[in-house]
């Protein structure tokens, strides 16, 4: 097991601003009706982002690993990479033309072995101040995996997923032109969300892959479209399976008094995604 310890404790600030034509380019991705300068919830995933130039780009389209002084996540020597889960509190909304400086934390680094081999897990510490005010907190954490040769499982037949017990449900079919949009959005240069052979074929999915962030911008949404705009207090979510391009989603969610359940299931039923949520 390697030893990561001296990583925890790095920190990281990074600047940015939301313009007018991001917010309004980010709720063009979601086909939302929303106007106004007031940002929907999710809108902090596409502000301070990696800035890595392209030369320094890996084989996978992330940024090169190093364990050079100004290098901010460990260099993992495993090859695949997801944003396994994130739990955040909104504190405040973001506006447009708000200056907005994040600062996050390496909080933990585990190593542990699972079914698929070793897995390590990096837990982040972000906060998120717009106009000098702390608008976010969040927890997020990544996992870095093995490779794998294990061809794709065939796209299963889609069902009929039971929906009885939702109270809120979107369908959605997510499109190349989805993806695309919330990778630029994002300045996502990950190849499994736009390289299809690449997907197949170096990391042996059976499509492109749905964002997890996407997902859960997509679950934030369909709370805003029931419960207005910036309504919930907290959110965290789970992937528990991958999404691919062209396949059906069901985006459901339901209430009972100051708690929200949301996930995301695929069209044969299975759950891709778990969220809760708190106003």
């Amino acid at each position: 097991m390697a030893d990561w310890s001296a990583w925890i404790g790095r920190t990281q600030t990074q600047k940015d601003v939301l313009t007018p034509g991001l917010l309004t380019r980010f709720r063009a991705m979601l086909d939302s009706a929303a106007t106004g300068k007031m940002a929907a919830q999710g809108i902090h995933w596409c502000l301070c982002l990696p800035d890595a130039p392209t030369a320094d780009l890996g084989a996978d389209g992330h940024p090169l690993r190093n364990d050079s002084p100004e290098s901010f996540l460990p260099p993992v020597p495993l090859p695949r990479r997801m944003w396994a889960s994130s739990k955040m509190a909104f504190l405040a909304p973001i506006s447009a033309t708000s200056p907005v400086h994040r600062q996050s934390r390496i909080a933990a680094v585990s190593e542990k072995t699972g079914s698929t081999g070793t897995l390590v897990f990096v837990d982040i510490d972000h906060e998120t101040h717009a106009d000098g005010t702390l608008a976010i907190r969040e927890r997020q954490t990544v996992v870095y995996r093995e490779a794998t040769t294990t061809p794709p499982a065939p796209r299963p037949a889609d069902t009929a997923p039971d929906l009885s017990g939702w109270q809120w449900h979107r369908p959605l079919l997510p499109t190349e032109p989805l993806l695309f949009r919330y990778s630029a959005l994002t300045f996502n240069s990950h190849r499994i969300h736009y390289d299809l052979p690449y997907a197949v074929d170096e990391e042996c999915y059976r499509g492109l892959v749905v964002h997890g962030p996407l997902m859960a911008t997509l679950l934030l949404d369909l709370a805003a479209r029931e419960l207005g705009d910036n309504k919930l207090a907290r959110f965290a979510f789970r992937g528990q399976s991958p999404a691919f391009a062209g396949e059906p989603l069901h985006l459901v969610g339901k209430a009972g008094g100051n708690e929200i359940t949301l996930a995301v299931l695929a069209g044969d039923g299975r759950r891709v995604m778990s969220a809760e949520a708190g106003l």
